[in-house]
């Protein structure tokens, strides 16, 4: 099935950026630690990938992705390379206006985003200059998504999938080759995300042009399609990046908190992006074009089976990783970023959030495989709404659960957001006829259940068994680690074969159309 095999492409990409992700992150926390310099930095960087969440991957794939798949099926080719490359001499417009805007505006912005840093000013003038370094990645990320969205829909997953590596092999250079001849650490880093978004431009221009599609730029012009565009943009751009909006929030909510909290739910947040990469960013970019593809044939039976086998899949994926991170969050933590200036009290703060974001984690990759469902349909509204009243409930339990929990709260009250979230877009596609869960995703949902149960007594097992591991030196935590993973993952491959949540012979399958 050409989802599984897209799933299994973009799917391996972003595990690859990961694992480096990882070795950037191990880098970064013992270097920087959880200080003013690390929270400053981490809102410098969050913020560029917060409007490029946003509106790039969020709003504009919402509504480019369907529109180019729609011209391109029923038109040809050159109309939907005349679109596409209209719709990017109007991006880049756009897009120089709002980066000029914002490095004028840096030190108001920062007040707005980062308030509780205005009383502390050695965090305050550090994040308005590390920001005003990175800020122009978003230029350069947005016209990557729309390449990305370009050779996604021709099929074309590998070099989109590829561009976070290039972003994470930029940083672990900047941080351990640049960082000593700057005047910290931050400011390497810093340039490294705006290079790293100069490097992924070139590497997605040369992509298309070997698909023979390279993109020319035109005089911005408002053709009907890009107004089309523009329509489909502006109520997405909240509905479909809910959950990047919650995470601002969260930062805007946890400068107010003690000193390290920004980057106690970095820290945490970037385990909690493992799955949610690999799993739910991979589902949802392969089914978009798909589902674009069969509404636009009219095929309604082929974009339900869609829409099941992806919730199957993307199921069957995070049910597990959400009860590993609740059992084993701390050991995780220590194990991986514990080192230098990263200490045991910024270990067990971090290990607390990520507990508390692994609630939400089905949730946030089911948002990324139900959104589609309505864009391919060129229904951007809905899920705006559905936002607007997650982002309410939201607010209202950080302003509630960060008085008790800390910077903790503000994660669980993510978590329970994107609950409510997943919630109200299910029963409105159940209601629409968009959504029917099929024989087979009830049965194969169960038995994922029943695995991942299976996997928690096993876990719970060793991590009593391993406790003393834990205490010891790095070596011993590793290897430990190492232990719960391997028993981890078998444990949970094992069970879902007996208990048949996955059949042996789709493995086999899936792996023969990978070689």
């Amino acid at each position: 099935m050409n989802l599984f095999r897209a799933f299994a492409t973009v799917g391996g990409y972003t595990l690859a950026s990961r694992v480096l992700g990882f070795v950037r992150d191990i880098l970064i926390a013992g270097t920087l630690g959880a200080g003013p310099v690390a929270d400053a930095f981490f809102v410098a960087f969050k913020l560029p990938n917060f409007f490029r969440r946003l509106f790039a991957e969020g709003a504009f794939n919402a509504g480019f992705v369907p529109l180019f798949s729609d011209l391109l099926a029923n038109k040809g080719a050159g109309p939907a390379r005349a679109f596409a490359e209209q719709a990017l001499s109007v991006l880049l417009l756009t897009l120089l206006i709002f980066v000029t805007l914002a490095q004028v505006g840096m030190p108001w912005l920062m007040t707005a985003l980062a308030p509780g840093f205005v009383d502390d000013p050695e965090r305050f003038d550090l994040a308005v200059a590390f920001t005003r370094i990175t800020f122009p990645y978003l230029l350069f990320i947005s016209l990557v998504s729309l390449m990305g969205g370009v050779l996604n829909s021709l099929q074309k997953f590998a070099a989109v999938a590829a561009t976070p590596v290039l972003l994470n092999i930029c940083l672990i250079t900047a941080i351990t080759l640049v960082a000593p001849i700057l005047p910290s650490p931050g400011h390497a880093l810093a340039w490294g995300v705006a290079v790293a978004g100069v490097v992924q431009l070139i590497w997605l221009a040369v992509a298309c042009r070997r698909m023979g599609f390279a993109l020319r730029l035109p005089r911005p012009r408002l053709t009907p399609k890009v107004r089309e565009l523009l329509t489909l943009m502006l109520p997405a751009a909240l509905g479909a990046g809910v959950v990047q909006v919650n995470l601002v929030v969260d930062i805007i909510l946890a400068s107010l908190l003690p000193q390290g909290s920004v980057s106690f739910l970095f820290y945490a947040d970037r385990l909690n992006q493992l799955p949610i990469g690999v799993v739910g960013v991979a589902v949802g970019t392969a089914i978009l074009p798909l589902l674009s593809r069969l509404v636009a044939q009219g095929d309604q039976k082929g974009a339900l089976a869609a829409l099941n086998r992806a919730i199957e899949l993307t199921m069957f994926l995070a049910l597990p990783a959400m009860l590993a991170f609740l059992l084993v969050a701390d050991e995780l933590i220590l194990t991986l970023f514990q080192r230098g200036h990263f200490s045991p009290t910024d270990a067990r703060m971090t290990g607390f959030a990520l507990t508390a974001y692994a609630v939400g984690l089905p949730a946030y990759v089911l948002i990324k495989v139900l959104g589609p469902a309505f864009f391919a349909r060129r229904d951007t509204r809905t899920p705006v709404l559905v936002g607007v009243v997650a982002m309410v409930v939201n607010l209202v339990l950080n302003l509630i659960l960060m008085q008790f929990l800390a910077h903790a709260g503000l994660a669980l009250a993510t978590a329970i957001a994107a609950w409510l979230n997943v919630a109200v877009l299910s029963w409105i596609l159940y209601r629409r006829g968009d959504l029917v869960a099929d024989a087979r995703l009830i049965q194969r949902l169960a038995r994922s259940i029943g695995a991942a149960l299976l996997m928690t007594l096993v876990l719970v097992w060793l991590k009593a068994l391993l406790a003393e591991q834990f205490t010891g030196d790095e070596i011993q935590r590793v290897m430990a680690l190492a232990i719960l993973v391997a028993a981890g993952l078998g444990s949970y491959g094992l069970a879902a074969v007996l208990l048949r949540a996955v059949r042996w012979d789709e493995i086999k399958g899936l792996l023969a159309r990978r070689r």
